[in-house]
Order: structure tokens, then C-alpha cells, then sequence
């Protein structure tokens, strides 16, 4: 894979950033949900954030 340039890493950086946010937002929505159905979309969209987010990290490697 071709070297990132400057612009293309800090891009990587902020959506990595922005799914690891998600990922902690739909998570503590979850844990605060007494709907079992609900908790569980909110769960599998922390688990789908945080799947993106390895996904984009393997950019960095």
C-alpha cells in the first residue's frame, strides 16, 4: 500500500475518531435501555462503529 500523505492521514484520524465516538454514544445507550429490542439495535450499531473504526485503523498499520 502507497504511503498516506498528510491530508489523508488527518482524514483517517478524524474518522477514526468520529467512530470511536459512536461507538461510545451507542454503547452508553445501550447500557441505559430498559427496551430489550432497543438495546439490542443500539448494541449491534456500538459493535458496527467500532468494527469501522478497526477497519480504519488497519490504514495506519
Amino acid at each position: 500500500m502507497a504511503d498516506l500523505n498528510q491530508v489523508e492521514l488527518q482524514n483517517l484520524r478524524h474518522l477514526i475518531g468520529a467512530h470511536d465516538t459512536s461507538y461510545q454514544k451507542l454503547n452508553n445507550y445501550a447500557n441505559s435501555c430498559t427496551d430489550e429490542q432497543v438495546k439490542q439495535m443500539f448494541t449491534k450499531a456500538a459493535q458496527d462503529a467500532l468494527n469501522g473504526k478497526q477497519k480504519l485503523l488497519t490504514f495506519l498499520n
